[in-house]
């Protein structure tokens, strides 16, 4: 089925969309294909869309030329291209993995692929080749290895050493990725990943604790512009799509920037990128490891796009047409904002749907979760945190709310400040047995509560009761508190009780809550206006 206009004399290149939206692959995808195709038409090209899902903006029967709302499969696409004929090539690399994923197929139907070619596509997805060209270039990542069978994977754990990051290749949305520890949650592990990525290698690295960054660079083959990094708030081991990030980074050290715009560099070019692609580096101390290429648009393109007002995708898109980023105008590396380091920090904070999704768990991890995702953007980092907490749902008292703890035994030393915290603000805390000794044992007041299993009233009573305003709950390793754990955070999803299983995520939300009772009022301004600020405003006192 398409949306046809009739075929003009003007050249022809055929986009690929990414298909139905699911958790890995949203609306950002969308957008990139979208500008994908304003770029395509500006620069005098005639753009044909096929992609399937009628809740889009680019499946509008007037975004492109000519629309095939059709499978995004090789065969369906295949025969699209041939009633297309002739065409100047296929542009895959703004349909997130769906798109990507049929860049061989095509190719060996000897369909031309624009921009990045399917041999850069795997090489980014192949890991063995991937260490080999990253040994040559003397650019780090964290030890491990490719394997195909559980002896394999469990010989590499303890190589490595125990906890290990595990993951297939060509998955979406960190689909069955995992921390493991032991060599039984390992095999374990390898007989569920082989079902859900038979052909391909599963990945076994050493799990870096450590701070997550990301980058997108925009590449025409020799040159490479990085319009920005973003720092997560939380921890390497949360998927990149359920974790918050903010940009400019507020922690991390120059040298440690200029590593990462080095190996972006170097690794663009040695891949042969032309357009754009995401890299996920984690930073042990002031050291970034590369721990994985995406050869494609990420989810953080339309945020960095519309922060720096860098039109990614459109210059992405006329390197990929053989324009070189000096004609555009760009210079190789970071993009130097005109405001240097007083730009307007903003937060990209992930929307989760557990209330619609009955019986999902919701401790964040490697494998994706979240649905959606907001932007919140002020003059400085903590109001700009706040205002993405409100906006993602977490909507807790300023003062005088109640927060109930339950937390594992290995984070009850880094907990401490936190709740110390909290309770400075005039939160009445509520723990349980472990949680509430430590507490008094530090010299903080809190009330104990009873878990499930040592009977009514319990922390499950007191959460329906509607006295909690927020809970923390760590993931324990104990199986046992993990069943209860389970049952108190389905409890507070609930109760609509914003529930915290990061302390990374805790310790943020304790920081815009002490920016927001500083008694500063909060603006409201379009993107746009905080791009357009030439000074940083100054802050408005209340009345």
């Amino acid at each position: 089925m398409g949306a046809m206009n009739e075929p003009s004399s003007k050249p022809k290149v055929i986009v690929l969309g990414s298909g139905p939206i699911r958790i890995g692959q949203g609306i950002e995808f969308d957008y990139c294909s979208v500008h994908c195709v304003w770029a395509l038409r500006e620069a005098g090209y005639e753009a044909v869309l096929i992609n399937n899902n009628p809740e889009t903006v680019s499946t509008d029967f007037d975004t492109s030329d000519r629309l095939y709302f059709e499978p995004l499969t090789a065969e369906d696409v295949l025969n699209v291209l041939d009633r297309e004929a002739p065409y100047e090539g296929v542009i895959v690399q703004f349909g997130g993995q769906t798109a990507i994923n049929l860049a061989r197929p095509l190719a060996e139907a000897g369909v031309r692929i624009l921009g990045s070619s399917a041999d850069s596509i795997d090489l980014a997805e192949d890991r063995e080749q991937f260490e080999l060209l990253l040994r040559k270039l003397d650019i780090p990542k964290p030890a491990g290895r490719a394997v195909t069978s559980p002896d394999a994977a469990v010989e590499v754990a303890r190589e490595v050493g125990y906890p290990c990051l595990v993951r297939p290749s060509y998955v979406l949305g960190g689909r069955a990725m995992e921390i493991v520890q032991t060599d039984d949650e390992l095999r374990s592990y390898m007989r569920y990943a082989v079902d859900v990525s038979p052909r391909a290698p599963i990945l076994i690295d050493r799990y870096v604790v450590g701070k997550e960054v990301e980058v997108d660079c925009i590449s025409d083959g020799e040159r490479c512009l990085l319009p920005g990094v973003m720092e997560h708030i939380e921890r390497a081991g949360v998927h990149s799509g359920d974790s918050m990030a903010v940009y400019p980074p507020q922690s991390l050290a120059p040298e440690t920037i200029e590593k990462m715009v080095d190996y972006a560099t170097r690794l663009a070019r040695a891949m042969n990128v032309v357009g754009l692609m995401n890299i996920q580096f984690v930073c042990e101390g002031d050291e970034p490891y590369i721990i994985e290429v995406n050869p494609r648009a990420s989810r953080t393109v339309p945020y960095l796009s519309k922060i720096t007002g860098v039109p990614m995708v459109k210059a992405a898109t006329r390197c990929i047409l053989g324009e070189s980023l000096a004609s555009q105008g760009y210079e190789s590396g970071l993009w130097k904002h005109p405001r240097g380091d007083r730009q307007n920090p903003a937060v990209k904070a992930p929307v989760f749907s557990f209330q619609k999704l009955a019986g999902v768990d919701i401790p964040l991890g490697p494998e994706m979760k979240s649905t959606g995702e907001i932007l919140g953007q002020d003059v400085d980092y903590p109001r700009a945190l706040y205002k993405a907490l409100l906006a993602a749902g977490v909507d807790v008292p300023l003062k005088g709310g109640a927060l109930l703890a339950t937390i594992a035994d290995a984070d009850k030393e880094e907990a401490l400040p936190v709740l110390q915290g909290f309770a400075a603000l005039g939160y009445r805390l509520f723990a349980t047995g472990g949680t509430w000794r430590f507490l008094r044992k530090s010299g903080v007041e809190a009330e104990r509560v009873n878990k499930i299993s040592e009977g009514a009233p319990n922390l499950l009573d007191l959460v329906h009761s509607g006295r909690v305003d927020v809970l923390i709950n760590t993931i324990s390793k104990d199986k046992r508190i993990e069943r209860e754990g389970a049952q108190i955070r389905r409890a507070s999803v609930e109760r609509n009780v914003p529930c915290l299983t990061s302390l990374d995520t805790a310790r943020a939300l304790l920081l815009a809550l002490r920016a927001r009772r500083a008694g500063e009022e909060m603006e409201v301004r379009t993107v746009d206006e905080y791009l357009r600020a030439d000074t940083t405003p100054e802050p408005v006192l209340p009345r």
